[in-house]
Parts: structure tokens; C-alpha cells; sequence
């Protein structure tokens, strides 16, 4: 299930201006369908798939630790 937040260009100014907080986020391709979810401090993550990822999108919500991070992730692919 996807998260019920916009969609964001994954660019450098996005990576820029995201949290260096836990968060679930989720990476899609440029015509918005998920290609991903994936768990961990959010600015990390984002600089990692703009560099070596082929999404064009992302949209996140933040954790409050590594294990919120998790069950957020397990609520949003169950199913």
C-alpha cells in the first residue's frame, strides 16, 4: 500500500531538504508507480538512490526510531 503523501522529484534539492531523521519512504518511477519502500535515516537514503537508483520520485514519513521506521514499513506491505 502505497503512502497516502504527494509525490516529490527525487533531485538534488529534494535530497537537500530532506530530514537527517528515521522515516519509511517510498521511490517511484517518473510516471508515479512505486518501484520500492526502504527504511532508515531519510537524507542517507535519498542521497544513495539518487546516486545509484533509477527512481525519479520519493515520498516519506518520518520515524520516530529504526523500529518505528520498521513497523511503518511492515504496515505499508503487508497484504
Amino acid at each position: 500500500m502505497s503512502l497516502a503523501k504527494p509525490w516529490r522529484d527525487l533531485d538534488r534539492s529534494t535530497v537537500g531538504s530532506a530530514p537527517s531523521r528515521y522515516a519509511l519512504y517510498e521511490l517511484g518511477d517518473a510516471d508515479g508507480d512505486t518501484v520500492g519502500f526502504g527504511t532508515g535515516v531519510l537524507r542517507d537514503e535519498l542521497k544513495e538512490a539518487l546516486a545509484y537508483g533509477d527512481a525519479a520520485k520519493v515520498r516519506w514519513e518520518l520515524a520516530d526510531s529504526p523500529e518505528h521506521a520498521e513497523r511503518l514499513l511492515a504496515d505499508h506491505t503487508e497484504g
